[in-house]
């Protein structure tokens, strides 16, 4: 039953389909009327030539000496009357848009019968008076007959006969009421009688025909539709044939991916009950296939951790949401605890019902064991080699200053070389240490208040010194006076520090690396501009990335973590700011920051 209303209803919502059925509805009476026009001119020749054929009959019967000339006229008209309407057909079946024109073939069709009946009508006024009582009765059957006659010939259009008939009857009316017969005058009363019922008769004839057409039309409409309904209906039986050939398939796929997937996967029954269980879950836990199925879920988890998986799984049955990535301690049969990330996806059916719950748990013990270690190793790399560093470094500051002693030649070019080189390890060192930080969410940011002048200023002082060591100019142009942010200055100087001494290393000697700043409305906008090569096109998508570095000679020169960039991300993020770059016209590179600005310090 479904399958047959489905396509149904598409059929009812197909706006094309409704779009043909508005478009029947508008053309069907204009066809109706064709078709009636149709049938009317091919009765036509049946009246042309009854109407010749009678008139010659009633010619030969009238032909008496005293109105020879009068009945030769008459005789010319009904000739005259029978080669018009013979034009008339031939030129309608000649005509090629006979549905657009069925109005006007239809008036030409009414002048038509108004001017054949207008003849006989005046063959009643001029040769009933005038003839003996014989000729009468042979006049009054004939202007019957015609009458009469006309009925079937002309009433696919009951106006035309109506029109026809009243152009004989009329005349021959007047003539009875004139002529001073009491016999003859109650006929004439009949002669609206008569002329009503023929017009009624032809009147239900006409409506008979419409009906009829419509119903031809009705019933190739709806031939058609079946026809289109059951071409649809072939079409949705063969799709149905191919989604329930690819359900199958699917099926098979899925229970192949569950048996050889490498983590565990559990099929979970709406209350709770495993039902399967893979090869990669009966190796994880230590259990046969039969001693799962069939045993509630909570079997594999840890003690503790079962009443608030229990809450998970309750907010999962009421909301059919997925449970994503929860870390959730789990029981092997041994005894062992393991922490497994499970993922829970409900499978509904149409009516909002849950079928079952797949569950797929992924052993992160290993991995959280090694981030363990490699906290400790950070934490190891901060406080025992980080504080020496610091301390070889400021040795070496000491010797090249000249404070010690005064050491020149080759000795102080390699003592530069190890300081320079211990600074370079122990930014290294400083940017490893944030991004572990930024990672475990441990890094804090302090915000405040900051007046972008301000921080410009210091931002240019901080990095000077770096930026003569390239022969670099800075150069600061603040068009946002008076304007502040909210964010961690410390951070904020991080950033601009890192984006500065980018420019710097990479600008041609010589050159200016400019801070501009930009008013964008609620934000605020720090532009870093060099004159540098520019970024090239393969490094532009991993730019912001942790370890990245363009492979260019220039950028092997100049060294670097390939951490500086992937922090400023970060700490964009975490300040709610953006940073982001783009070419400089006529060379080199744009790199800015945006923050929300405030107006004043108390904002």
């Amino acid at each position: 039953m479904d399958l047959v209303n489905a396509p149904q209803q598409s059929l009812r919502d197909d706006p094309n389909l409704a779009l043909i059925g508005k478009e029947r509805q508008q053309t069907d009476p204009r066809r109706i009327l064709a078709d009636r026009v149709e049938q009317l001119y091919d009765q036509l020749w049946i009246a042309i030539v009854a109407g010749f054929v009678v008139g010659s009959i009633a010619t030969f019967e009238l032909w008496e000496p005293g109105f020879r000339g009068l009945v030769l006229f008459w005789w010319a008209l009904v000739s005259l009357m029978s080669v018009a309407s013979a034009a008339l057909l031939l030129r309608y079946r000649k005509s090629r848009n006979k549905l657009a024109e069925a109005d006007r073939w239809l008036r030409w069709l009414g002048l038509s019968a108004l001017a054949i009946g207008s003849v006989w009508g005046f063959a009643s006024a001029v040769f009933f008076p005038s003839h003996t009582d014989e000729q009468q009765v042979f006049l009054a059957f004939l202007i019957t007959g015609v009458v009469t006659g006309g009925v079937p010939l002309f009433s696919g259009s009951w106006p035309i006969y109506a029109l026809f008939a009243a152009s004989i009857l009329l005349p021959f009316a007047y003539v009875l009421v004139n002529f001073g017969n009491p016999l003859f005058t109650e006929l004439a009363a009949l002669v609206p009688v008569f002329y009503a019922v023929n017009v009624a008769v032809a009147y239900r004839l006409s409506q008979v025909f419409v009906t009829g057409y419509r119903l031809r039309y009705a019933y190739g409409e709806l031939t058609e539709d079946y026809r289109t309904l059951n071409k649809r209906l072939n079409e949705q039986l063969v799709e149905l044939q191919e989604a329930s050939r690819q359900v199958e398939e699917s099926g098979r796929k899925l229970a192949l991916f569950a048996d050889r997937a490498p983590i565990a996967v559990t099929e979970i029954a709406a209350d709770g009950h495993i039902q399967q269980v893979n090869p990669a879950a009966e190796i994880l836990f230590g259990y046969a296939p039969a001693e799962l199925i069939g045993k509630p879920f909570s079997i594999l988890l840890a003690p503790e951790a079962r009443a608030e998986f229990d809450r998970h799984w309750r907010t999962l049955i009421d909301a059919h949401k997925p449970l994503l990535a929860e870390l959730i301690t789990s029981l092997r049969r041994d005894g062992l605890e393991l922490s497994c990330e499970w993922t829970l996806t409900p499978l509904v059916n149409g009516d909002g019902r849950i079928l079952s719950v797949v569950a797929q748990g992924r052993d992160l013990s290993s991995q959280l064991e090694a981030e363990r270690l490699k906290k400790e190793f950070t934490s190891t790399l901060s406080h025992e080699l980080r504080t020496p560093l610091t301390s070889i470094i400021g040795s070496l500051q000491l010797i090249n200053s000249g404070v010690v002693d005064k050491v020149e030649g080759e000795a102080l070019q390699l003592t530069v070389i190890a300081e320079r080189n211990g600074q370079r390890l122990l930014d290294l060192i400083n940017d490893l240490l944030d991004i572990e930080k930024i990672r475990s969410g441990k890094f804090d940011i302090v915000p405040e208040m900051i007046a972008v002048d301000a921080l410009l200023e210091e931002a240019q002082l901080l990095n000077r010194a770096f930026a003569e060591r390239y022969n670099v100019r800075l150069l600061t142009r603040n068009e946002c006076a008076e304007t502040y942010i909210y964010a961690d200055r410390k951070r904020m100087l991080q950033v601009l520090t890192n984006l500065i001494s980018n420019a710097s290393k990479f600008s041609p000697a010589g050159e200016c690396v400019e801070m501009l700043t930009e008013d964008r409305g609620k934000r605020i906008r720090i532009r870093v501009q060099d004159r540098g090569p520019g970024i090239p096109e393969d490094f532009r998508a991993k730019i912001f990335t942790r370890f990245s570095q363009a492979e260019t000679t220039a950028a092997r020169q100049k060294g670097g973590t390939g951490l500086g960039l992937a922090i400023c991300k970060h700490l964009m993020e975490l300040m709610d700011g953006q940073i982001d770059f783009q070419d400089r016209p006529g060379g080199g590179s744009v790199f800015w920051i945006e923050m929300p600005k405030q107006l004043s310090s108390r904002d």
